[in-house]
């Protein structure tokens, strides 16, 4: 039963992991800067994603828009939007593989050993998938520090971290806590597997050595007679 609840739980941690790092590939707060005027009010909003930029002025509605070219993007950019596509294509395959180890689950069988194997793929494809999300969340967040503290930048160029890092951030600790569960749900299985077949030898073992033990005694006895 507690194994159950945990796959549930790695199952749900997955999920959630799942639909963030979408989520995160397709939000335009990456990069957010806020230009402060002489009336000291926020006339203008600047987005930078993955695959559009969107910007709003005062009382006006947002506009967003996409990304003509791939060179339109500094070089951090470039390098995020393609892990998070893999990412998220890891974190869905990852889904499935544990759906399809889940204890409930009929179509790969009720052979525990092989559902144990299933489960554990699953674990490392969700830690792998936290640590590629991980990767281009923390290189943009480290761009975007290190150019807000560098006198050579002038104030309109630099940005803020936005709300898509932060959610990405999350997200990557999700995904890694999602498979860790995963590799300990498999593990207990294995080493509950192990034990319940290492019984039966270790009584048969003791069974003929007794019969060992018991055989010479009735040996001399029909020697005697």
């Amino acid at each position: 039963m507690a194994t159950y609840a945990l796959q549930i739980a790695g199952l749900v941690l997955g999920g959630v992991g799942m639909v963030g790092t979408v989520a995160v590939t397709v939000m335009p707060q990456w990069r957010v800067s806020a230009f402060i005027g002489s009336n000291i009010v926020v006339f203008e909003n600047l987005w930078e994603g993955l695959w559009m930029s969107c910007m709003r002025h005062a009382n006006i509605r947002m506009q967003c828009k996409i990304y003509d070219s791939l060179l339109a993007l500094s070089p951090d950019l470039q390098a995020s939007r393609g892990l998070m596509c893999a990412a998220s294509v890891l974190a869905f395959l990852a889904f499935m593989t544990a759906i399809l180890g889940m204890k409930c689950t009929r179509c790969t069988g009720d052979d525990e050993k092989v559902k144990g194997h299933i489960l554990l793929t699953a674990g490392a494809i969700f830690i792998v998938t936290g640590f590629v999300v991980l990767v281009p969340v923390s290189w943009v967040a480290n761009s975007i520090i290190r150019d807000f503290y560098n006198p050579i930048v002038d104030a309109a160029q630099k940005r803020e971290l936005g709300e898509a890092l932060y959610i990405g951030w999350t997200t990557a600790l999700v995904l890694i806590a999602g498979g860790a569960l995963f590799c300990c749900v498999s593990c207990s299985n294995a080493k509950s597997h192990s034990y319940r077949y290492s019984i039966p030898s270790h009584r048969t073992t003791q069974k003929s050595y007794h019969m060992e033990k018991k055989s010479p005694s009735v040996y001399s006895k029909s020697q005697y007679v």
